[in-house]
């Protein structure tokens, strides 16, 4: 089975980020704890390798907010595909961020909007 750290094992150099305002972060991941957190490193660093997206961040914006802003960016960047698991004890936060990622990837894979 493919896990994140595996895939840190495998592939040394990609940048795995961990988007979660509680639970420790997992080794080899760099940590953002919110939405300005997630969108200033993506916008300072470029997309990562793989994410790993927590829905409930406390006070304010979620993590579904942020999957939102991802789409827009990979969009505006013409980035095809995006590598994520969601992590979320929330399962409605859970599906929502999942049902998003997974028709932009489908969408994208299908040539649809490119």
């Amino acid at each position: 089975m493919r896990t994140p750290e595996n895939e840190m094992q495998l592939n040394p150099g990609k940048t795995f980020l961990f988007l979660d305002d509680v639970r420790p972060t997992p080794n080899g991941f760099y940590r953002v704890y919110d939405y300005k957190g997630f969108t200033g490193f993506i916008l300072k660093n470029g997309m990562p390798d793989f994410i790993s997206f927590d829905h409930d961040l406390g006070e304010g914006r979620s993590g579904f907010d942020c999957a939102k802003f991802l789409v827009e960016y990979c969009l505006d960047h013409h980035i095809p595909r995006i590598h994520f698991q969601v992590h979320s004890q929330n399962p409605v936060g859970k599906q929502n961020i999942e049902s998003l990622l997974h028709n932009f990837n489908k969408i994208m894979n299908s040539g649809s909007l490119q």
